[in-house]
């Protein structure tokens, strides 16, 4: 990464980084060099540099790792904000959180309603319940998800532009 970003930095061009599904696994510490990348390290980020990255984990780590931590530091929360403190370099934060029936099927009556997908009400509402059962959750994610497979069954793309 600093080889990349000193390439970068001679750049007159704006430039993404992006990082799909950014996780580190137990005995990884490179997540350490990636906060000193995201702090600008000692030569310092250069200004036409953004870096985004997407996890499907909260802290980036699995928590077992962060929990190994706290039982073997001589200064156990240290430990722990150490390994945390990475997720915290990022200002923006999606949650995919679990809502009620009715939110849930308001999504779907909202997806199905924009993207002009034509079946009944009734059924709708019946399809979108076992599928939240099935996958365990509802939610605007567990919802799309439905969404693109309904659309998919019924010959329609799912493309809300």
């Amino acid at each position: 990464m600093p080889v990349l970003l000193n390439l970068l930095a001679r750049q007159l061009r704006r430039c993404v980084i992006f990082c799909d599904d950014l996780t580190f696994d137990a005995g990884d510490s490179s997540y350490k060099s990636l906060k000193a990348v995201l702090e600008g390290g000692i030569e310092g980020r250069p200004e036409t540099v953004l870096f985004y990255a997407t996890s499907n984990r909260r802290h980036l780590m699995p928590r077992d790792m962060i929990e190994n931590e706290r039982s073997t530091a001589i200064h156990k929360s240290e430990a722990v904000e150490e390994k945390v403190s990475l997720s915290d370099r990022f200002g923006l934060w999606l949650g995919f959180h679990n809502c009620d029936q009715e939110t849930y099927l308001a999504i779907i009556h909202g997806y199905a309603d924009r993207l002009s997908l034509e079946i009944p009400s009734d059924d709708l509402r019946a399809q979108a319940l076992e599928w939240s059962v099935t996958r365990g959750a509802r939610s605007g994610r567990v919802a799309w998800q439905f969404i693109q497979d309904l659309a998919g069954r019924l010959g329609k793309r799912a493309d809300l532009e």
